[in-house]
Formats: C-alpha cells, sequence, structure tokens
C-alpha cells in the first residue's frame, strides 16, 4: 500500500533553531537505537516511522552499530526511504555516527580517518543515501589526535557526504576544542549530542559547564535518554514489570539501578507531575526542553503510541513554575 504523508503535519509540532545554525529540529527526535533492527518486525518499525513523520517529526537518529544487529537499523530505514519516504526525502534530517566497534580489526573503532571515512561510506550504503544531514563523531578517542578526527569531519562535509557535523559523550574541554578545529578547517560545529535527563545533570555542572560551551558557541544539542531508560516514567512507581526492559536480560537497564532511593525521587517527582495534570514522562521532557542550551530530546519506542504520547506533551506541557523549579531541584539534590 502506497505511503502519503499526513498533510496537517506540520500544524503541530513546534521546531527550534540548532545553536546559531540555520537547521531546525523538531523538540521531538526520533531515536533508532534498538528497536528497529533485525529483531523487531519490519511492519512495525515502518509504522512507527511513518507515524512519527505523520506528526511532524522530521529528524531521524541513527549510528552505525545501531540494530540489533548491527547496521540493521540503518538497513531498515533504507527500506522505508525506498519504499515510502523517497518523496520526503528533502523534508528529513538523517543523522548517523561512528565511534563505538562496528566490525572487526584494528579499523572499525574510535576515531581514525581510516574508520570514519569508510563508516559514513558504509552508512550511505545501507540507507541508500548520497549524503546524511548530520554525521556524529560518537565518543571522544584516547588515542587518535583531535586534529585527526575533527579534520575528517571537515573533509566529510566539503566532499558533499555530510551537510553538518557533530560531537556526542564528548565533555566540554573537548566540545570547545573540536569546536575551535572545526573554525579553523571552515566547518563549524554545529551540533553536540550528550546524555541528559533529570538524574543525570553532568552537562550543568563545572566551570565552564557543556551547556556554557554550547549557549556561548552557538551550539545545538539533541539529548538522548532523556527519561533516563524508562526510569523518569510511571513504569516503575511499584516495582519492576515482568515485561519491563529493566527484567529483560538487555543490557541497557539492570535492576540493581533501580534503588530504593532512586524510585523513592521519582515518585517524588511523579507528584509534582500529578499535581500538574501531566505523567511523569511529560515533566521529564519538558524539564529537559527548558533548559535554553537543549534543542530537541531523542526518544525511542517499540510502538508508535508510545510516539504519540511524548508528541502530545508538546501541546499539553505548560513551563514549570518558579515553585515547581525548586521543589524538583530539592528532589534532585536531595
Amino acid at each position: 500500500m502506497s505511503y502519503t504523508a499526513n498533510e496537517h503535519r506540520y500544524d503541530t509540532m513546534t521546531y527550534a533553531r540548532c545553536g546559531r545554525s540555520g537547521l531546525k529540529l523538531p523538540r521531538v527526535s526520533l531515536g533508532l537505537w534498538h528497536n528497529f533492527g533485525t529483531v523487531t518486525p519490519f511492519d512495525n518499525a515502518r509504522r512507527m516511522l511513518l507515524g512519527a513523520f505523520d506528526l511532524g517529526i522530521t529528524h531521524f537518529d541513527l549510528a552505525n552499530n545501531y540494530g540489533p544487529v548491527p547496521g540493521g537499523a540503518e538497513e531498515t530505514l533504507g527500506r522505508v526511504l525506498k519504499q515510502d519516504l523517497h518523496d520526503y526525502r528533502d523534508e528529513l534530517v538523517i543523522s548517523t555516527k561512528a565511534g563505538y566497534e562496528m566490525w572487526s580489526g584494528p579499523y572499525g573503532n574510535w576515531g581514525s580517518r581510516k574508520y570514519l571515512t569508510a563508516s559514513l561510506d558504509q552508512s550511505l550504503k545501507r540507507m541508500g543515501l548520497d549524503y546524511v544531514d548530520i554525521f556524529y563523531h560518537h565518543r571522544p578517542d584516547p588515542e587518535t589526535p583531535l586534529e585527526e578526527t575533527m579534520q575528517t569531519l571537515a573533509d566529510l562535509v566539503h566532499q558533499g557526504k555530510a551537510l553538518y557535523v557533530g560531537v556526542s559523550n564528548y565533555s566540554a574541554e573537548q566540545t570547545l576544542r573540536a569546536y575551535q578545529l572545526l573554525r579553523e578547517m571552515g566547518v563549524p560545529l554545529t551540533i553536540h549530542q550528550p546524555r541528559y535527563n533529570m538524574l543525570d545533570r553532568w552537562v550543568e555542572k563545572g566551570e565552564p559547564s557543556l551547556c556554557d560551551v554550547l549557549l556561548d558557541k552557538g551550539i545545538g544539542a539533541v539529548v538522548f535518554s532523556p527519561l533516563a531508560q524508562g526510569i523518569l516514567t510511571d513504569r516503575y512507581l511499584q516495582g519492576i514489570p515482568a515485561d519491563s526492559r529493566a527484567a529483560s536480560p538487555a543490557p541497557f537497564l539492570r535492576p540493581d539501578q533501580l534503588t530504593d532511593a532512586l524510585l523513592d525521587k521519582v515518585r517524588r517527582l511523579n507528584e509534582i507531575a500529578v499535581n500538574r495534570g501531566e505523567s511523569m514522562a511529560q515533566l521529564a521532557l519538558g524539564w529537559v526542553l527548558e533548559n535554553p542550551a537543549i534543542t530537541s530530546v531523542i526518544i525511542g519506542a517499540s510502538r508508535l503510541e508510545q510516539i504519540e504520547q511524548n508528541v502530545a506533551m508538546l501541546q499539553s506541557h505548560q513551563p514549570l513554575t518558579d515553585e515547581e523549579k525548586r521543589s524538583v531541584r530539592a528532589i534532585l539534590e536531595a
């Protein structure tokens, strides 16, 4: 059955400028981390991707090793692009990354020119694309000179294989150095992708903090794990459900991480959410997006209904009052 996009897809989605670039991103982006590979039925993955686009989500975030298996998510998106979204390519922002282990041997990991160039070529082939909109270095490489990694990113832009480049998991100091190097090469550092949520606020800390660097240099930020792997939802308020991520053999969230002290914080945060007439997830997403350094949040999903619920946050969430902010801060810092 042929696909025609919802003609009202841009009526309710909110878009924000990415730093001081010309690029705008939807406030909610869709991540294809571990529910779009070979273990997910293609029809479900397709339903989520098309449903997300119908809701105005134009940004799909990937990495070379997203799956499972590694490369699986990019292949899935490639099938959907070819089958359904080929006429809408210019309305999409597609990002991918390289920096973690992708293939065996000394050239399939970290941040060398050899690895990054080969990885992006493979990613483009899997997705059937001539270019990606954003290409990230996924994590700092302690051995490869940062000059080599940034020169490679700049060259990939000059070659037309990426429109914008970014970094992920870089500290404030590393981000500032990457920004300076790229600027000397005539390419802006457009975006950073850090982990950030109510329970993990490292981007706010330090002198300068990562947020300080992003705001000062005009670098955008799209956040992964804004719901802390589902902890910042109502999923675990009464314990660990048998069908939850924490109860599964997946390594992303272990039962021992859900301590009594942590769950007590989440329950207290949930009380604030209930008093505001919203869900715990809506409060958590809204809190992240109220940070002026943040452009967009990346959500994951295993079914379309989860995407719809998170997007609904944009229409219903009201900014926190000063009193609510103080209450949230007191809980988080207790």
